[in-house]
Formats: C-alpha cells, sequence, structure tokens
C-alpha cells in the first residue's frame, strides 16, 4: 500500500509538472508566500526553515477543511505518531511517538502539562480532547528534555487554543449523523483596546459499536459505547502598558463515556461484560501569566503558575467472583476515584544578545500529587468489601538555558541544557543540539538532531500500593533515560511550491520500567530492568499545484513490537471556486504484532487497513456554510487495538454561522 500512495502522488506531480512553469511566473509577478512560524522547537516564534527539529504543524484552517472533530483525528495523519484508541470516541486514547512509549510524549496546552499524575504510567488520555477551539498543533519529534524535562522522550505535542483578534466574531456550528452523532460549538472572541477575549462551549456525543461479535458469550447483547463530552473553553488577556500584559487561560471538560469492560471471572473463556460500566472524566487545565518587556523588547520576561485537576470515576455494575471469597459469591464493588493535580510555578526569559542570537532561560517549581482508591475484599467468607484511600505528592525544581544562532541566514544552530532536581529521585541533567545549514544555489536544508531524554517514575510506582492486586510500589525507582539523533533533509523547489524531505532517526532507551512478578513474595512491582532501541525514517513532499489544488503525501516506516510497521497518507485540497472546497484523505496502516483485548495472547499480528476520508464545505454566503463528510468510505472493517472494533462507513452534515 506504501507503494501505492507514493505512485500515486508521483503521477499526479508529473501530470502537474506542466503547470509548474506558469505557476512560478505567478509567484514571480508578486505573490508572496508567508513563512510557516513554529515555537515548540524553541519557545520562540521561528520560521520553520530555521529549525533542524522534525516539527508538523496542523491549523485551524487544516482541522476545518478535513473537518476533524476531535484531536486523535487530528494526530492519526501525522507521521512519526501511532494513535491507539479502545473504539469509539471517548475510548482510552494513548499516541506513541517514533516508537517510543506513550508515557514518553510530552503534551501542553496553552502551555500546561496536561499529564496525569494519578495514572499508572502518568500519561495523557487523548480521548477526551475536542478539537473545535485549537488554533494549531505542533508536533515536535525526538528527545526535548534539554528544553521540557520529564516525559520527553518521543518528543512533544504542543497545542495553542484561538485568541481573540479584531473586531467581536461569533462563530457556531452543529452537526449529526452516523451513530447518534450530534456536535456543535458556539465560540465568541475578539479585542477592543487593550483586551482581547476568546469564550468558547463544545459538545460532541456519539454511540459506537466498539466490541467484535465473535468475542461475545453465546447469547450475550452487545452493548455500544455512549459518549458524551462537554468543553468549555476560555482565554483572555489585557496590555496594561506597552511593557506589561496579563494573561489567562482555563479549559473544563465534564465527559461520560459508558463502556464495556472484561469479565474475568469467567477464566479462561474471557468474554465481555454483560452490563455496562460508566465513567465520568472531570478535566481542568488553568494557567495565569505575565508578560514584562525591558528594554524595547529585547528582554521579555513570562511568569507564569499553572494549576490542573483530573479527576475521573468509574463504576463497575457486573458481579465480581472474589479470589478470597470462601463461597465464591458474586459481588458488586464500589465505584473507583482518582484525582491527580498539578501545581507549577515557571519564568522564562528571552534575551536579545545581538544580531540573529537569541538566549533563552529558565526556572520552575512543580508540585504533583494524587489520591487513589484501592478496593480490597476483606471479612472472608462474607467478602465484604473495603476501601482504603491512597493519598502521594512529590515536587520538581528545574533551570534550563538555551541559545538560538542564525548566522547569515544560512547556518542555524539550536543548543540547550537543563538541570532537574526531583524531591523523589535527586538531579538529572538533559541537554540538545540542533544544527541545519541551508546549502546556496539549491537552498537545501540539511538538518541533524542529537539530545537526551527522561522519564521520571510516576507517583503510582514509586507510592502507592495495592493489596487487591498485589500490586507493591518501589520508592527506589530511577528515571528511564534515553539518547536519540536524527538526520535528513527538505528540498524547496519553484518558490516552495513543491516541496519534500526525509529523516531517519534513531533512540536508545535504558532503565525502562517494567512491572514484574515476584514469585518469592507472590506480588508485582516496578523495577528499572527494560531497555529499547527504536528507529526508522519519515519523509513527506507536498506539492501547490495551483491556488485551487494542494498534495501532500507522508510515510513512516518502523519495525517495532505493538507499533504499525509502516504508515502513508495521501491528502489533496481542491477548491475550484472560491465557495466551495473538497478534501479528501487516504490513510493506510500496516500491520503490527499486538496482545489480544484481555492481555493473555501475547503475539497476534493484527491486519493493515485503508481508510478513505472524504469533506466537502460550501459558502452559502459570508456568514453561512454547508458541510457533510463521509469517514471510513470503503466501510472497511478493522481492529485497532484487537478486541476493539473502529467504525465503519459514516456520514455527516452540518452547518456553520458566522456573524
Amino acid at each position: 500500500m506504501g507503494a501505492i500512495v507514493r505512485g500515486a502522488f508521483a503521477a499526479a506531480l508529473l501530470l502537474a509538472l506542466p503547470r509548474l512553469a506558469s505557476a512560478q511566473a505567478d509567484s514571480q509577478s508578486g505573490a508572496v508566500t508567508l513563512p510557516q512560524i513554529v515555537v515548540s522547537p524553541t519557545t520562540v516564534p521561528t520560521p520553520a526553515s530555521d529549525v533542524a527539529n522534525s516539527v508538523t504543524v496542523v491549523t485551524a484552517d487544516d482541522i476545518q477543511q478535513k473537518q476533524l472533530r476531535t484531536v486523535p483525528d487530528v494526530l492519526k495523519q501525522v507521521p512519526g505518531i501511532d494513535v491507539v484508541q479502545t473504539g469509539g470516541p471517548g475510548g482510552q486514547t494513548s499516541v506513541f511517538m517514533r516508537g517510543t512509549n506513550s508515557n514518553h510524549v510530552k503534551v501542553l496546552i496553552d502551555g500546561i502539562d496536561v499529564g496525569n499524575p494519578s495514572v499508572t504510567n502518568g500519561a495523557f488520555d487523548f480521548g477526551h480532547l475536542l478539537a473545535g477551539d485549537i488554533e494549531r498543533i505542533e508536533v515536535l519529534r525526538g528527545p526535548q528534555s534539554g528544553l521540557y524535562g520529564s516525559d520527553a522522550i518521543g518528543g512533544v505535542i504542543a497545542i495553542t487554543t484561538k485568541k481573540g483578534e479584531g473586531p467581536p466574531k461569533v462563530a457556531a456550528m452543529s452537526e449529526g449523523g452516523s451513530y447518534e452523532t450530534f456536535n456543535q460549538t458556539l465560540g465568541v472572541r475578539g479585542a477592543q483596546g487593550n483586551i482581547n477575549y476568546a469564550f468558547n462551549v463544545l459538545h460532541f456525543h456519539s454511540v459506537t459499536p466498539v466490541t467484535p461479535l465473535h468475542l461475545l458469550a453465546p447469547g450475550e447483547a452487545r452493548n455500544d459505547d455512549r459518549y458524551d463530552n462537554k468543553t468549555y473553553s476560555t482565554k483572555l488577556g489585557v496590555d496594561l502598558s506597552d511593557e506589561l500584559t496579563l494573561n489567562a487561560v482555563a479549559r473544563y471538560t465534564d465527559a461520560k463515556l459508558g463502556f464495556t469492560g472484561e469479565n474475568y471471572s469467567l477464566y479462561p473463556a474471557d468474554y465481555p461484560e454483560a452490563l455496562q460500566s460508566t465513567q465520568r472524566n472531570h478535566n481542568l487545565y488553568t494557567r495565569g501569566e505575565a508578560v514584562w518587556s525591558l528594554f524595547d523588547g529585547r528582554f521579555k520576561n513570562y511568569f507564569g503558575y499553572n494549576y490542573t485537576n483530573q479527576w475521573d470515576w468509574t463504576f463497575n455494575p457486573n458481579p465480581d467472583f472474589a479470589a478470597n471469597n470462601f463461597f465464591l459469591s458474586p459481588l458488586v464493588g464500589p465505584p473507583i476515584t482518582n484525582v491527580g493535580e498539578r501545581k507549577k510555578y515557571d519564568w522564562r526569559g528571552e534575551i536579545q544578545v545581538a544580531q540573529g542570537q537569541t538566549l533563552v532561560l529558565g526556572a520552575e517549581r512543580e508540585r504533583q500529587s494524587l489520591r487513589t482508591d484501592s478496593t480490597g475484599v476483606t471479612d472472608v467468607p462474607f467478602g465484604n468489601f473495603t476501601q482504603t484511600t491512597t493519598r502521594a505528592s512529590t515536587g520538581n525544581q528545574a533551570g534550563y538555558a538555551e541559545l538560538q544562532s542564525n548566522v547569515a541566514k544560512r547556518l542555524f544552530l539550536v543548543a540547550n541544557v537543563r538541570y532537574d532536581d526531583n524531591d523523589s529521585f535527586g538531579p538529572h541533567t538533559t541537554w540538545r543540539v540542533a544544527p541545519a545549514f541551508i546549502v546556496p544555489g539549491t537552498d537545501t536544508k540539511l538538518k541533524g538532531t542529537y539530545g537526551t531524554g527522561f522519564k521520571a517514575p510516576t507517583l503510582t510506582q514509586l507510592y502507592v500500593n495495592n493489596p487487591s492486586f498485589s500490586a507493591v510500589s518501589n520508592p527506589n525507582l530511577r528515571p528511564e533515560t534515553s539518547k536519540g539523533y536524527d538526520y535528513g533533509f527538505e528540498q524547496p523547489l519553484f518558490n516552495e511550491r513543491l516541496d519534500f524531505g526525509f529523516t531517519y532517526f534513531h533512540n536508545d532507551i535504558r532503565n525502562l520500567i517494567n512491572n514484574v512478578f515476584n514469585a518469592a513474595s507472590f506480588t508485582f512491582s516496578y523495577v528499572n530492568v527494560g531497555q529499547a532501541e527504536t528507529h526508522g525514517t519519515e519523509s513527506f513532499a507536498s506539492y501547490t499545484v495551483n491556488e485551487q489544488l494542494k498534495l501532500r503525501a507522508e510515510t513512516t516506516d518502523l519495525g517495532l513490537r505493538n507499533r504499525p510497521g509502516n504508515k502513508e497518507s495521501l491528502t489533496a485540497i481542491w477548491s475550484p471556486v472560491p465557495q466551495f472546497g473538497l478534501s479528501s484523505t487516504v490513510l493506510h496502516v500496516g500491520s503490527a504484532v499486538e496482545f489480544n483485548r484481555d492481555g493473555t495472547i501475547p503475539r497476534l499480528d493484527s491486519e493493515a487497513y485503508t481508510l478513505v476520508n472524504l469533506a466537502a464545505s460550501y459558502r452559502l454566503d459570508p456568514r453561512v456554510e454547508l458541510f457533510a463528510r463521509i469517514n471510513n468510505l470503503l466501510n472497511r472493517h478493522y481492529e485497532e487495538p484487537i478486541g476493539f472494533d473502529q467504525p465503519g462507513f459514516a456520514a455527516y452534515g452540518g452547518i456553520r454561522v458566522t456573524n
């Protein structure tokens, strides 16, 4: 399939080559192409052509053209990314970058670290993140701990929400379609005088068949996953003077998911449970910030405070047969509640030390905590449940420095170093260098990076014991560490109407934390025993045929267990007239070696699959737009991960109104 996608792109390119001369002439007639700006590689807005890092930018226009409603749907098409969602919307969603684990990806929303301290591995669950208020997503690949600290072994995903600018603007959207989908968004944003504001309300609802029919017990009916998400966000700013600005951002999500769990009481014949479990999630992310500019803007200071609170509640109504219950009578346990909390103070300074030389300095102090419930069975033989609340916390302080150099607009270099001092395991130093060179005459960008990363042990791994599952914590854990490099090139042609590139990457990860069974004590505990090597390639080609037609192809090749061996996408965006737009995407994901749904079979080959998605829009007038889309046009049935059906053919339609 990879050859098909690459061949299709090459054919389209050859057919369109005769238009290149006229396209180049049009560009020379006065049309100006603005450079793409990226922030995540250095924290300083920089033209993408000036950085060596492999970074993909997805804008609000991209999201709207393809009519993507959730961030997992956005990330599925990004090279170097593997998105695994347990079924439909709202299911547990993990993102793997360049073959590393899901907890090796740092996730920031408006500068807020949204990793969940109450989750065993600390990873962020993308399943509840809607895309309706997002301005841009930057996917920064490769070890980034020299700037971002823990969790950035695979890379960083930096999400920025929309900011108010210009006259007041009101935008509303409503759509419906397959799987009882009913979505709405309402946004108000703008600026007046020295104040800018943005307010958003997002709603997402769907009912999706997830459990494969062949897994059901004889005569058992399938319960479809029911998901409802309400998200509220705001971004405010006020310029108190030419030198001082205050900013605030807040995001709150209230989500409810009905899902089908595993019935382990029937082991070894493990079937999905007959009754549907319920999960509730309340996620709050906030940040306050003061920006103080000195010396005519040559020294900018950012003082910030972040607070996050992630609350989840799960209730399983199915009777369970407790192993230590003498009569093996069916029991229904109490709900389980977990709360993860982060508090962080930070300062970042950007200093223009000379022409083309920027120094970035930073310091931060963070405190994270969890409250989790452990459920056990006592009073044998009656099997009464007891519930114990466990609390744990730790802190981290860090400082970092980065030099960003631009020499003659040909040689670019970014070098950074960071020192973390963790309350639980002590100090750790990471660093990164990233040079790039623009070849005179051809404008070929040669790029390479080398850096180190680390992942701190989570609070659960360090401090939380759960006797019900014979789980024992290990306060002596060391952080996971990595060394990684990549190198490649990017080549623009015909005034950047044609652009293509290639990157090879390699990561060496040590001290991986695994959950190991101790036969002597009959317990499970976390220990540093693992190591892994990941490597692969990423390539892309984009071609603007003319103002009406744009093509882009991307490929990733990666040979690892539990990761697809390859992924290719081909996207075409066609706008024959200003009022009408059509987007089509072909996405192919290769096979992988996985576990089955309950984890009892370790080596199963998941099937490769190909999806075709279409999205069209028509603007009736400057204020009203009709749109429709089809997902999985070919009705491809596949499981990802194994044991979880993904949606088949689906059609949607709606209306968008702006003032």
